[in-house]
């Protein structure tokens, strides 16, 4: 081995700790490119929400708590709405101190429970004067076939009818805070989805978690396309958004079972996967960048107007859901 060492002067050491010197720079910028490639667009509107009202669900972790910070910070009043009232209570006081507007609200609201919905409706409009912009954040993600209070399969009941009854009773509302917005978190996940008409709750077949989360993540595209349809001339406009793939609590079911694979995409995550702020900038940019009202019902990514799958713009699909969501919820303006 010495005698091999003796063989190389200085010049071919140096030329090689050159040679590993570039490839490491070549690699380092390769990995802080690739890393802003992942982080996606970011909300460049400075827009002030100074006595608006917003109200988020599913705030007290991820996207949402990240989006409510930051529409704290722009000056609105904050209502997150939560099923855990501790987890909401404790986001709340973080958000207020991280941004010094103490005018961050916490209400309970179980998106698997129509009556939960219900309650959450009227105390809302009991009590708030304004409903600037709705966020319909909360979500589930590839569980296991569990069903909702009102025997909805969960995905559908949470993702979408949980949110679609909502929605429709703070209509009234949104009309008379007019301009106003819904925001709905969608995901890239509705390509290849289907609804599924004829067995919308997966009771005739068997069930596929990741068919049902397709299927819900369509819905919610279509719902927030059908009611910027309905809602033309009223200054209520709407929005359906891919918030990027996230590092957040949303995707626990989807490894259950399988502790070698969370074992290897566990450190790879970290770099392939965006911060929940990250994962935030598309909501806050539906929320607040001036000159949208325009593409009400439209699809957004990476903070950019983005066309949605064949199956995300059928129109006739988006109504039939809507007919058959109204049926399944019941009323909608008690």
């Amino acid at each position: 081995f010495g005698a091999c060492l003796d063989m190389w002067d200085q010049g071919q050491w140096f030329s090689l700790l050159t040679r590993c010197g570039a490839v490491t720079v070549v690699t380092a910028i390769s990995l802080v490119l690739l890393r802003k490639w992942i982080s996606g667009g970011v909300c460049r509107s400075r827009a002030r929400l100074d006595g608006k009202t917003v109200l988020i669900t599913g705030a007290n972790t991820g996207i949402g708590k990240e989006t409510a910070r930051d529409l704290a910070r722009r000056g609105a009043r904050v209502v997150i709405a939560c099923r855990d009232l501790a987890k909401a209570e404790a986001a709340a006081a973080e958000i207020r101190r991280t941004t010094g507007n103490g005018n961050v609200a916490v209400r309970h609201l179980d998106l698997a429970s129509l009556c939960s919905v219900r309650q959450f409706a009227r105390d809302y409009l009991a009590s708030e004067e304004r409903l600037d912009v709705l966020i319909n954040n909360a979500g589930v993600m590839m569980c296991p076939k569990w069903t909702t209070e009102d025997g909805f399969e969960m995905q559908l009941g949470v993702n979408h009818l949980g949110h679609f009854l909502l929605t429709n009773q703070l209509l009234g509302k949104l009309k008379s805070s007019a301009p106003s917005r819904v925001v709905n978190v969608s995901s890239i996940a509705h390509k290849g989805g289907q609804i599924h008409f004829d067995d919308i709750f997966f009771d005739k077949t068997p069930y596929s978690s990741l068919v049902s989360y397709r299927q819900s993540k369509l819905a919610v595209l279509l719902f927030s396309r059908e009611l910027a349809r309905r809602m033309q001339g009223s200054g209520v406009t709407s929005y359906s958004l891919h918030p990027g793939v996230i590092r957040t609590e949303l995707g626990r079911h989807v490894l259950t079972g399988y502790p070698l694979l969370k074992a290897i995409v566990s450190g790879p995550s970290l770099l392939l996967m965006k911060t929940p702020a990250e994962g935030a900038q598309t909501s806050i940019y539906c929320a607040v960048t001036e000159g949208l009202e325009k593409y009400s019902g439209c699809y957004f990514s990476d903070c950019a107007l983005k066309q949605p799958a064949p199956e995300g713009k059928d129109d006739q699909a988006a109504r039939q859901l809507w007919e058959l969501s109204a049926k399944l919820v019941g009323p909608t303006d008690d």
